[in-house]
């Protein structure tokens, strides 16, 4: 939505954008919001009728947006709290694999199961003398992206992640094959935690 509000500026008359452009998104929504007249003929009324209504709705929903954040930092401080303790572990991303896993209970029998749930298992895709895994493309895609999210937190800012990567860097791995080791190692990291934070899920259901 503020995209959208972007774009009418940038094609709309020169006088309008430099009194309205603003380099922070909160602050060309909250220039435009205020807007009362950008000048008389429908197309100036049009326009400035547009502009406050897309930005009186982005601020709206930016601000619903916030309170949802504190709402889902809350609950996954009280109900996701071992999760939350792991290094790279977000109040979205231990949102969603809970989620997921509470929707699978019947799948989850070990973590290689969770792994499948998640779509991390590695697929063989050896050919002749050389032993590859392909990426899994099945199983639950937002858990997928939040193991994903949590790699790259770790690859980034994680003092051990960072040496896991150089060493198998030099034992030739590409990026992304180590990306798919790195979730896979997670996915057996948080196992137990999501099956101890489950259960309080469940009793406090």
């Amino acid at each position: 939505m503020i995209n959208q509000l972007r774009a009418i500026l940038v094609s709309g008359p020169q006088e309008v954008r430099d009194r309205l452009w603003k380099t922070r998104a909160l602050d060309c929504a909250n220039a435009c919001a205020r807007i009362r007249s950008l000048g008389d003929g429908v197309l100036m009324e049009t326009l400035a009728f547009t502009l406050k209504s897309l930005a009186k709705r982005w601020l709206a929903l930016t601000t619903e947006l916030k309170q949802l954040d504190r709402q889902l930092e809350t609950l996954t401080q009280r109900y996701a709290a071992q999760l939350r303790e792991r290094f790279g572990v977000g109040p979205n991303t231990a949102a969603v694999l809970l989620s997921v896993a509470g929707d699978n209970p019947e799948r989850l029998k070990s973590e290689a199961s969770l792994a499948a749930l998640c779509g991390v298992n590695p697929l063989p895709a050896s050919s002749g003398k050389t032993v590859r895994h392909r990426l899994n493309r099945g199983g639950s895609r937002a858990a997928n992206n939040a193991l994903w999210t949590i790699a790259m937190v770790r690859m980034r800012s994680d003092p051990r992640t960072k040496k896991y990567v150089a060493r198998r860097t030099a034992e030739g791995l590409t990026l992304k094959e180590i990306h798919r080791c790195l979730k896979r190692y997670i996915v057996r990291e948080l196992f137990p935690l999501i099956l101890s934070d489950l259960s309080k899920v469940r009793g406090a259901a």
